[in-house]
């Protein structure tokens, strides 16, 4: 099993943070690798939060392919991290010639364009990017999102952070997504790596999905090209939930009724039923098989935990006005938040989903069997 934390917060903070809840819970998982997932950035990013950042890792002749296209599409440069590592990489970890977290300035003839318009193109870049590196593993490209930084690498959480310095001044965010991976792959792909991303939307899960294929095919078939990749059988939850939101213009609870639909004698009874009984009928193709813990992040800066029927991969919610976590177990929570109300913390079972909205005041609840309040 994987571990899981995530942390919402008022005030911006290192990804250590999640990095040592990760370390306190290292007995459910095997210092394979980790993956970072932060938005609503602090420090230098605080005054950029249009411009567009690139994150992956690049050999130096990736960079030197990704410079020459990046220019010929019209981007400059308007901010990088420079990561000044050890000639010796720790123990565990490969050694890589570039991380990169890279601000840009929009090219001058995107002026004008919509968000929506900017978010394809976006998407397009980083997927161009992605398939340009796939020959020579010369590029490994996370994200190409305004207000987001993805980080992955191999090995345990904490040499990862130490190694990297992720406890430098200019790496800092309000929300931050962390997995420690148990490898089940055999090769490790950072492709396979949580968190995912499509388009502002991002997810993680600790658990497998044995109904991967019809879902992959699923969403192939939508024409969307960001549904693509499919390193891992968990990606397809990021590819769902942006689907719910942005292609059918459903709201987060609606998501969890998508990928766990309610057995149908309790549809029966539901105050929602006919719009229930269709969308199960509709997306019955994308409906998850556990056992699954999922938790996300929203474009609004929301955060949600969800469980599947199954419920054999642990989950709790707490925290305090201005600072709620998710974890995989309550000691993750405690070593981050130790001064919340601990009998407010909360495990979601298989019909809720735990919700903390961009407000950060309150652990909000939704059950599958209550009305659909805001349906988009």
């Amino acid at each position: 099993m994987c571990r899981l934390f995530a942390i919402t917060s008022d005030e911006a903070l290192s990804p250590m943070t999640a990095i040592e809840a990760l370390d306190v819970m290292r007995e459910g998982h095997d210092g394979s690798g980790v993956g970072l997932f932060l938005r609503d950035l602090g420090g230098p990013f605080e005054e950029m939060k249009e411009a567009p950042i690139l994150s992956g890792i690049f050999t130096h002749e990736g960079i030197k392919r990704l410079d020459s296209y990046m220019m010929n599409l019209g981007f400059m440069t308007k901010y990088k991290i420079s990561f000044k590592l050890p000639k010796k990489p720790a123990a565990g970890v490969p050694k890589r010639d570039v991380y990169l977290v890279r601000a840009y300035e929009y090219p001058g003839d995107w002026e004008g364009l919509s968000f929506q318009e900017l978010g394809e193109k976006l998407m397009l870049v980083r997927l161009e990017l992605r398939e340009m590196g796939l020959a020579n593993q010369d590029m490994i490209v996370f994200s190409f999102w305004p207000d987001v930084i993805m980080l992955k690498e191999i090995g345990d959480p904490m040499t990862v952070g130490r190694y990297m310095h992720f406890d430098r001044e200019d790496l800092k965010a309000r929300v931050i997504m962390a997995q420690g991976r148990q490898n089940t792959n055999y090769a490790i792909n950072l492709y396979a790596c949580h968190p995912f991303f499509v388009q502002g939307f991002s997810t993680m899960t600790n658990g497998e999905n044995t109904a991967f294929v019809p879902i992959r095919e699923y969403l192939m078939s939508r024409g969307f090209p960001g549904y693509t990749g499919f390193q891992s059988d968990s990606e397809v939850f990021t590819h769902i939930l942006h689907y719910t939101i942005t292609k059918l213009g459903l709201s987060l609870p609606v998501y969890k009724h998508i990928i766990t639909p309610l057995q149908d004698d309790d549809l029966e009874k539901h105050p929602d039923a006919v719009l229930l009984k269709q969308l199960k009928q509709s997306c019955r193709r994308l409906i998850i098989d556990g056992p699954n813990c999922v938790m996300g992040s929203l474009p609004d800066h929301s955060l949600f935990m969800v469980q599947d029927r199954k419920k054999l991969r642990p989950g709790v919610a707490g925290g305090r006005p201005g600072r709620f976590a998710f974890s995989s177990e309550i000691c993750g929570l405690d070593a981050v938040i130790p001064e919340r109300d601990k009998s407010k913390d909360f495990q979601p079972m298989h019909l809720d989903t735990a919700i903390v909205g961009p407000d950060r005041q309150e652990l909000s609840i939704c059950r599958q069997t209550d009305r659909l309040h805001h349906l988009h």
